[in-house]
């Protein structure tokens, strides 16, 4: 595959993990949100592989495997199975209604790329069109953690700003040592379990894991 052609594929698999972002804002049932997120995982995966295959770095095919095993699988099965332990599926009418997040999400989208632009035009990798993509993805989990009531949907936000740095780092200087990666991923994994354990304790305390519930609880 050549150069061009490869930078032109990783591009567009970047502008689908940003089609994946508005598409978690938009979801309001929580199992809906987890398919997303687990597609998000997916494509991360796929673009490292580009990346790797671009620059033939054993590193990073390695780096795709366990993105693919841990963001595409293990974390969503985790949430998946803490929402059934749970037995919560809807998310409720979300602070920002859908339209007006939507609109917000674009504002954000367009300033990222004018953040961006200027940095991109200094860099000479094949990745250097997914920055502002990268940087849009992070405020869009920014923006999913401050817009949802529920404790569960902020957190897979916060994975979401975790999975758009990793893919800053892939773009920005073809990813962090492997050694780093597999350190962030393990504790990306333990958080992960941590909230499952907090959000059965706040369950069990609030009936509830509604932030407004939990702020009107005596």
């Amino acid at each position: 595959m050549s150069g061009e052609l490869l930078q032109q594929v990783i591009t567009m698999a970047a502008a689908f993990l940003l089609l994946i972002s508005f598409a978690l804002l938009a979801q309001k049932r929580l199992l809906s949100v987890l398919h997303w997120f687990a597609m998000q995982g997916v494509v991360l995966a796929a673009v490292t592989a580009l990346v790797a295959h671009a620059n033939a770095s054993t590193e990073l095919y390695v780096s795709a495997a366990i993105t693919l095993a841990l963001k595409g699988v293990l974390l969503p099965w985790l949430l998946w199975k803490i929402i059934r332990k749970l037995d919560v599926h809807r998310e409720v009418e979300p602070l920002v209604n859908i339209p007006l997040t939507m609109l917000i999400a674009a504002a954000l989208v367009v300033f990222a790329f004018v953040v961006a632009l200027p940095i991109e035009k200094l860099s000479h990798l094949l990745t250097r069109n997914t920055i502002a993509i990268a940087t849009a993805n992070v405020l869009l989990g920014m923006l999913m953690m401050i817009t949802r009531r529920k404790a569960i949907t902020q957190v897979v936000g916060f994975l979401a700003i975790e999975n758009s740095l990793f893919f800053a780092a892939i773009g920005a200087t073809y990813g962090m040592p492997l050694v780093a990666e597999l350190g962030v991923a393990f504790d990306v994994l333990i958080a992960t379990i941590v909230f499952g354990l907090f959000f059965l304790q706040i369950r069990s305390t609030f009936d509830s894991l509604d932030l407004d519930a939990m702020e009107r609880r005596p």
